[in-house]
């Protein structure tokens, strides 16, 4: 090309939890059975979808309205109503005009980052949530900035560490927390939350709450969203149905702006969000018609409830069967359907290895453990001897070692024997 047509940020977009995919094609494509344990999709690992939700979907897609475009922000009923639920809750207020609509918090992310001046930095959690850390970096063209999580206090976020990043660094404009968190399942508290928006506060940032999970939340703790306790700060929420309803397939999530009238370059910001949409036209009108109708139905607090019980007897299952292996520490999760599992600093090297049967498949991995990171090693030698797929923590924008799994698996017997198994893979892996 007669001009370098790449973005400056290319190099940063990676996705490791859809990169590792490819290598277990690979192996498949060499005769192993692989267990996807990488993505956080509880239709793909057997959750059926409740019959009276579905009854809505149908009902709604016999409407002509379902085929057409909506609104540039999103269906007007459905704004106003979950507008009306952020007011229920006390704090912030908002009007439908604050919720915006996109093609998933994928497509929100992306708008999001890249409608940011290039010079103003996003501050978000390590380990990161690839898709954020992904976009933040190749929008500022840098290395993505992160404050760190704390695996030996169930993995709050460092407030000492996020506070002095953002007072030495004056390109910082915002701070982005996930809660629940992904990967880790922690769930803030209420102090924690108040300590980082008065982080915000003191040092004129706005805040961005990814918040996916919200009402996936367990062991004793309750869903506490930002609009409950940011005050006046300026604050943008992500949520969406994909992994509530769950519908991912839907790709159908919104923002909600907190305090926008409170600042009027933050307004501006805003708006130019707006303005990126109507160069889409709308985003998916047949899912948002639904939202109103399957959140407000009588039967869904039970749904959600139903779920959270059950995510919580997985992470207890999960965690009994982890926790006590020597060089590994596990915080049973709080939240979401992730758990993560940490090695202990020091406990790798590029020597250990797991006795893999197929030939072939121990020659790819000999020939991928070259030169990656400790914890990658691991999983690509998990993959090849048991066909169990994780990702890495590295693959989290993480400098510590370890692996996230899910706790989607419906088959009661198939999810013990992967648990089983990769407790009998960590024992051997750390013996070698």
């Amino acid at each position: 090309m007669r001009r370098n047509i790449v973005h400056g940020g290319a190099g940063s977009l990676t996705y490791a939890i859809r990169e590792i995919v490819q290598v277990g094609y690979k192996f498949r494509d060499l005769g192993m059975s692989v267990i996807w344990e990488n993505i956080g999709d509880p239709v793909q690992k057997g959750e059926t979808i409740a019959p009276w939700i579905r009854e809505i979907l149908h009902d709604v897609v016999d409407q002509d309205a379902a085929w057409g475009y909506c609104d540039t922000a999103g269906v007007p009923a459905t704004r106003k109503f979950l507008a009306d639920e952020v007011n229920r809750r006390g704090g912030a207020k908002v009007t439908p005009d604050d919720i915006i609509f996109f093609n998933g918090i994928g497509d929100a992310v992306a708008k999001v980052y890249g409608f940011l001046r290039r010079e103003a930095r996003i501050i978000g959690p390590t380990p990161a949530y690839s898709t954020h850390s992904s976009a933040e970096a190749a929008h500022s063209g840098y290395e993505h900035l992160t404050y760190e999580l704390d695996p030996y206090n169930k993995w709050m976020p460092d407030l000492d560490d996020l506070r002095m990043k953002v007072k030495y660094n004056d390109s910082i404009t915002g701070i982005l927390l996930i809660n629940p968190d992904n990967p880790t399942g922690a769930v803030y508290p209420r102090k924690v939350l108040e300590g980082m928006i008065g982080i915000a506060r003191e040092f004129g940032l706005f805040l961005i709450a990814d918040e996916i999970y919200a009402h996936i939340v367990y062991n004793g703790n309750k869903t506490l969203h930002l609009s409950e306790v940011i005050g006046d700060t300026c604050g943008i929420v992500m949520r969406g149905i994909s992994k509530e309803f769950p519908w991912p397939g839907s790709r159908c999530g919104w923002i909600e702006i907190l305090n926008r009238d409170r600042d009027a370059m933050f307004n501006t910001y805003v708006n130019t969000l707006v303005a990126s949409k109507r160069l889409e036209v709308c985003s998916t009108t047949a899912p948002q018609m639904c939202i109103p109708r399957i959140m407000g139905d009588p039967r869904y607090p039970d749904h959600l409830k139903r779920r959270a019980a059950l995510f919580e007897a997985r992470a207890k299952e999960a965690w009994a069967m982890l926790q006590d292996i020597p060089g590994v520490l596990v915080n049973c999760p709080s939240g979401a359907f992730y758990m993560t599992i940490l090695f202990e600093d020091g406990v790798l090297n590029n020597r250990q290895s797991l006795r893999i049967e197929n030939p072939k498949v121990r020659e790819m991995v000999e020939d991928l453990v070259k030169g990656v990171a400790n914890d990658a090693r691991f999983v690509y030698y998990l993959l090849g001897a048991t066909g169990i797929c994780v990702v890495p923590l590295s693959g989290f924008c993480c400098k510590r070692d370890g692996f996230r799994v899910t706790l989607l698996e419906c088959d009661d017997e198939k999810r013990r024997w992967i648990f089983g198994t990769l407790a009998r893979a960590l024992r051997e892996y750390l013996r070698a």
